[in-house]
């Protein structure tokens, strides 16, 4: 080796990728199981995801409560007993609801989780949940909410939605506190019965364990009642607001402005989307982006400024987001619009695109690094109901798509008269 020459530098583009591939089977009750069986370290993540978000509630905050609520007290178990145990053996149990779905976690050593599993199966069959438990929820979700309230971004964000999707679509709804001093009990327990009890269920396992694995899971989930009836999906209709353009004022005293710009958008089983992917990173979606280099280098109105693709089933939304100087938002806007003129206008340079191309297929390098980053590739495409292709498409586009294709889509969706416009002070 001549230490006086420097390595040749390889691109990221130069790599080929590949998706280690899941291994699928059903428990005695049909639950579908995706296990990828790697890593080092001796440690195991199981999440049940079950169709039992806000799109299923009838009312307003029932389905986050119900599941925050599944960890808090059991027919032989108390809250603090359960959090105890899994305390002893050094596991996370999580709960997590979404839109569409909600989540129940587990990460252990694999050592333990033949310990851990019994209080998961106890949460999910024998819930009882406790009047105390509610009330406690209840005043911290007030408590939480009426800090939030006071921050512009955490306004706008939620505003936003409600703009572009609509009041009354799941994606839009926003919870207010008297809807939180609604929520019931019963309300809660029958939202379990319907959707834990009785709903839809998959499992996605990961990590370090045995091959017989799959035995200890039907031992304990295997007799449940979830997947004896299937669930539908709702849908519902976006509706976006007539009016495009919102500025409002949250607090007298701010000195900076969340600004929030905001289109619909098809979700990714459309042909644009891939490629739109590229066109969103380049514009405004890592740090040498255009947004970033413009507004934040070279006109210091922030500290940073994003745009992305909102990660949602049914429907999604292209979004840009960032807080600048109160005294500089509106500049901001307008060189928010600029960089989409440009792009509009005139074509990518090479060498520009090759950047982008490299840090988007180093950024797929780095989540494919160990098994719970594999099985969140996987469990994106299966609960988005594709297959591996849509991973492999994504890259063949990240390395093919041309100058020309990016003008078009900019032409196609870059337009200041597709999207909401919200400052908040």
């Amino acid at each position: 080796m001549n230490r006086k020459h420097s390595p040749k530098i390889k691109d990221a583009v130069d790599y080929s990728l590949a998706l280690k591939p899941y291994e699928h089977y059903k428990l005695d009750n049909g639950i579908n199981v995706y296990s990828v069986n790697a890593g080092a370290q001796e440690v195991i993540q199981i999440e049940m995801v079950f169709y039992a978000g806000n799109s299923y509630e009838k009312k307003k905050g029932v389905a986050a409560a119900t599941n925050f609520l599944l960890k808090n007290g059991t027919k032989t178990r108390t809250a603090l007993q359960i959090n105890e145990a899994f305390e002893y053996y050094g596991g996370y149990c999580n709960r997590a609801c979404y839109n569409e779905t909600s989540v129940v976690s587990l990460h252990s050593l694999t050592k333990h989780v033949d310990k851990l599993l019994p209080i998961v199966k106890d949460m999910l069959v024998d819930s009882v949940f406790p009047e105390e438990e509610l009330s406690i929820y209840k005043q911290n979700s007030l408590q939480r909410l009426k800090v939030n309230l006071q921050k512009a971004e955490f306004v706008a964000t939620r505003l936003i939605d409600s703009y572009i999707y609509g009041e009354h679509h799941p994606y839009g709804v926003y919870t207010n506190p008297g809807d939180i001093e609604l929520i019931n009990i019963e309300e809660c327990r029958k939202y379990y019965e319907e959707y834990y009890l009785n709903g839809n269920c998959v499992i996605f396992v990961s990590g370090n364990f045995s091959a017989d694995f799959g035995k200890q899971l039907n031992q304990y989930f295997g007799q449940l009642n979830t997947n004896r009836n299937k669930v539908v999906m709702p849908t519902f209709n976006i509706t976006p607001s007539e009016e495009r353009k919102f500025r409002i004022q949250n607090d007298p005293n701010a000195v900076q402005g969340a600004i929030r710009i905001a289109m619909p958008f098809p979700n990714r089983h459309h042909p644009d989307f891939k490629k739109v992917m590229v066109l969103n990173t380049l514009y405004g979606g890592f740090f040498g982006s255009r947004l970033m280099s413009n507004i934040r280098e070279d006109k210091g109105y922030t500290y940073g400024i994003y745009s992305y693709i909102q990660n949602h089933i049914q429907e999604s939304a292209w979004v840009i987001s960032t807080e600048a100087g109160k005294d500089v938002s509106e500049a901001t806007i307008e060189e928010i619009y600029r960089e989409m003129k440009i792009l509009r206008e005139e074509k990518i340079e090479d060498d520009e695109l090759l950047l982008v191309r490299n840090y988007m297929i180093g950024g797929i390098l780095g989540e494919l690094d160990g098994p719970f980053q594999i099985m969140a590739k996987w469990k994106n495409i299966i609960l988005n109901e594709m297959d591996e292709s849509y991973f492999y498409d994504s890259i063949n586009e990240i390395k093919s798509v041309t100058a020309d294709q990016l003008m078009e889509l900019s032409n196609k969706y870059l337009q200041p008269e597709n999207f909401r416009e919200l400052v908040v002070y």
